[in-house]
């Protein structure tokens, strides 16, 4: 009886650890549905067949508005690690500005994206640096503290006020 208990408590303790370091997919993007955006068949489609069967582009192209791409982008995460990117496809389509009949469909996947060196280095400002004190004198003779005359009939000024 306790050899059975024990197992029991055993295997509940083993499913348990086992599904704690099961990874946490997330899915993120253009999600193919009905409709995938590698199956827009060249030189038949139109703008608007694309639109209705694949639905709004997830971005255009910022220099020619004839150009739309489909992303889509799947994470993996365990435990308390980091996410990774498992999974990248875009697909870009790409019409004709006269017709808008498709041109070409191209697609990219992870694989072919390039890693870019990030530089967090600061570029320096023209400029003089104030010292403290020079920070701390720097109002003194400018009058901002006394109320001034001029101020009556500002908009936003109370009158009679003398903050």
């Amino acid at each position: 009886m306790f050899r059975r208990v024990a197992y029991a408590a055993l295997a509940a303790g083993l499913l348990t650890s086992a599904t704690a370091c099961a990874p946490i997919t997330t899915y993120s993007g253009f999600q193919a549905i009905e409709a995938n955006p590698k199956d827009v068949k060249v030189g038949t489609d139109t703008k608007s067949t694309v639109r209705a069967s694949l639905g709004s582009p997830s971005a255009t192209s910022t220099f020619d508005p004839n150009v739309w791409f489909y992303i889509d982008q799947v994470k993996e995460r365990v435990a308390f690690r980091r996410p990774v990117v498992t999974s990248r496809n875009v697909v870009a389509v790409t019409f004709d500005k006269d017709s808008e009949v498709v041109k070409t469909v191209d697609t990219m996947t992870l694989k072919d994206g390039k890693v870019i060196a990030f530089n967090g280095r600061e570029t320096p400002t023209r400029g003089r640096e104030l010292t403290i004190l020079e920070q701390l004198l720097g109002n003194v003779g400018r009058g901002g503290m006394l109320p001034n005359a001029d101020d009556e009939g500002i908009p936003g000024t109370r009158p009679g006020d003398r903050r």
